[in-house]
Protein backbone atom coordinates (compact mmCIF):
# COMPACT_ATOMS: atom_id res chain seq x y z
CA UNK A 1 0.00 0.00 0.00
CA UNK A 2 2.56 2.49 0.91
CA UNK A 3 5.05 1.54 -2.31
CA UNK A 4 1.51 2.04 -4.60
CA UNK A 5 1.24 5.44 -2.18
CA UNK A 6 4.53 6.99 -3.49
CA UNK A 7 4.21 6.04 -6.85
CA UNK A 8 1.31 8.49 -7.65
CA UNK A 9 0.42 11.47 -7.43
CA UNK A 10 -0.95 10.98 -3.80
CA UNK A 11 -1.06 12.38 -0.04
CA UNK A 12 0.97 9.70 0.68
CA UNK A 13 3.55 10.78 -1.95
CA UNK A 14 3.44 14.57 -0.69
CA UNK A 15 4.10 13.39 3.02
CA UNK A 16 6.83 10.72 1.92
CA UNK A 17 8.07 13.75 0.18
CA UNK A 18 8.44 15.76 3.44
CA UNK A 19 10.01 13.37 5.65
CA UNK A 20 12.87 13.47 2.70
CA UNK A 21 13.20 16.48 2.72
CA UNK A 22 13.50 16.56 6.44
CA UNK A 23 16.58 14.16 6.13
CA UNK A 24 14.87 11.32 6.53
CA UNK A 25 16.65 7.53 4.58
CA UNK A 26 14.36 6.24 2.08
CA UNK A 27 13.48 3.15 4.74
CA UNK A 28 12.94 5.70 7.48
CA UNK A 29 10.26 8.07 5.62
CA UNK A 30 8.69 4.69 4.33
CA UNK A 31 8.21 3.46 7.95
CA UNK A 32 6.76 6.69 8.80
CA UNK A 33 4.32 6.83 5.77
CA UNK A 34 3.40 2.75 6.65
CA UNK A 35 2.64 4.20 10.78
CA UNK A 36 0.60 6.76 9.33
CA UNK A 37 -1.33 4.37 6.92
CA UNK A 38 -2.20 1.90 9.55
CA UNK A 39 -3.54 4.92 11.39
CA UNK A 40 -6.15 5.30 9.17
CA UNK A 41 -6.93 2.03 8.94
CA UNK A 42 -7.44 1.60 12.51
CA UNK A 43 -9.70 5.02 12.64
CA UNK A 44 -11.55 4.24 9.69
CA UNK A 45 -12.04 0.33 11.15
CA UNK A 46 -13.16 2.50 14.90
CA UNK A 47 -15.12 4.83 12.75
CA UNK A 48 -17.09 1.58 10.95
CA UNK A 49 -17.57 -0.40 14.31
CA UNK A 50 -19.03 2.73 16.30
CA UNK A 51 -21.62 3.12 13.84
CA UNK A 52 -22.71 -0.47 13.11
CA UNK A 53 -23.10 -0.92 16.86
CA UNK A 54 -26.16 1.78 16.87
CA UNK A 55 -29.55 0.13 17.44
CA UNK A 56 -32.31 0.86 14.92
CA UNK A 57 -34.54 2.58 15.69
Amino acid sequence: MAMAQIKRATPGQDYYQRKRAAGKTHKEAMRCLKRRLADVVYRTMIKDTETSLLPTP
